[in-house]
């Protein structure tokens, strides 16, 4: 059973599947929509209607269009709010490609207690692995849009047992399809487990990325991820209140000023809309237009870069060349 991706040089996109070569300038991870388990319990606040959602994200992408981005990641797992009918008709309207994603969150924030409990009759990772895999290769639902990518998490400073499960999950989905898998790390923790544990289940180090990697400035723990070969993930670009900017310049500089920019990929996972209202909109009114904004790495963080002696060359190597290689599953050029 193969992927589209496996072989063919096609990516799947929310309305179909398109050439790599098709991708052009690609943000690696933003969402359209985000709902965390339980959004639908909090009846006061029910979040706001689909067409007000619509015109929300449809600005988005024409902000993101006037930069010249033709492509986003949207890496939203099954349990985090996900929407592909949405996704769709949003891709449709723009001209916009927008590859989504099967898979888990991690235990702390996901859909654990519905995973828990089958668990009670019998082994979930098998299981798990049938959902992926239907999802990349048949449809989401009922649908017959598919993912592109997998999509696994973990907490910080550990990977807990049902995160493992989900890990294992996805490499056998993985090696079934031949989809790359990208991941979700807390404070820049973990990252070099997931690979040990996803790499070491058959799955390709070029064939995953280790997401929010620039959570820390920690230049080994990126160095030791590369040189494993895989891609990090630089991809919180303006969420500040987690980690700061200037971190995250300084460590992307000192990785590109010895010649990574083959294994970085570049992002600011912006959220756009919200089911519920996790944020209360006291505070979400008051937040600086740099958080969730996508494109803030084009306006703002791409200056910074030029000024601190990285060329324009590195920056397209982020933006076009490394999406396209990653979802070809091509190996990256050696440092």
């Amino acid at each position: 059973m193969n992927a589209t991706n496996k072989t063919s040089g096609l990516v799947n996109t929310v309305t179909g599947p398109i050439g790599v070569g098709e991708l052009g300038v690609t943000l690696m991870h933003e969402h359209v929509m985000i709902g965390y388990p339980g959004w639908e319990s909090d009846s006061l606040r029910p979040g706001p209607r689909r067409e007000e959602m619509l015109a929300v994200a449809t600005a988005k992408i024409q902000q993101m269009q006037s930069r010249g981005v033709q492509t986003m990641l949207d890496p939203c797992p099954n349990d985090l709010g996900r929407d592909v009918e949405f996704s769709a008709e949003l891709s449709a309207a723009t001209g916009f490609n927008i590859i989504c994603a099967t898979g888990l969150y991690k235990e702390e924030e996901g859909g654990k207690p519905y995973w828990h409990f089958r668990g009670q009759f019998g082994p979930v990772v098998e299981a798990m692995a049938e959902l992926f895999i239907h999802e990349l290769t048949v449809g989401i639902g009922a649908t017959d849009i598919k993912a592109g990518i997998i999509k696994v998490a973990s907490g910080k400073g550990v990977i807990t047992d049902y995160e493992r499960d989900i890990l294992q999950a996805a490499a056998l989905a993985s090696n079934a399809t031949g989809a790359p898998i990208t991941t979700h790390t807390d404070k820049g923790t973990m990252g070099d487990e997931q690979q040990r544990l996803l790499t070491a289940a058959g799955v390709p180090a070029h064939k995953i990325i280790i997401g929010h990697s620039c959570g820390t400035a920690d230049h080994d723990y990126h160095v030791n991820l590369l040189e494993r070969g895989s891609y990090l993930g630089f991809d919180r670009f303006g969420i500040d209140v987690v980690y700061p900017d200037a971190e995250r310049v300084r460590s992307l500089v000192a990785l590109l000023k010895k010649q990574w920019q083959q294994q970085i990929v570049v992002s600011h996972d912006s959220v756009w809309c919200w089911r519920g209202e996790p944020i209360p909109a006291a505070i979400t009114a008051g937040m600086d237009e740099t958080i969730f904004n996508p494109t803030h790495f084009h306006d703002h963080i791409i200056p910074q870069l030029l000024a601190a002696g990285i060329t324009q060359s590195q920056i397209d190597t982020m933006l076009i060349d490394n999406p396209r290689r990653f979802f070809a599953g091509t190996v990256p050029a050696a440092s």
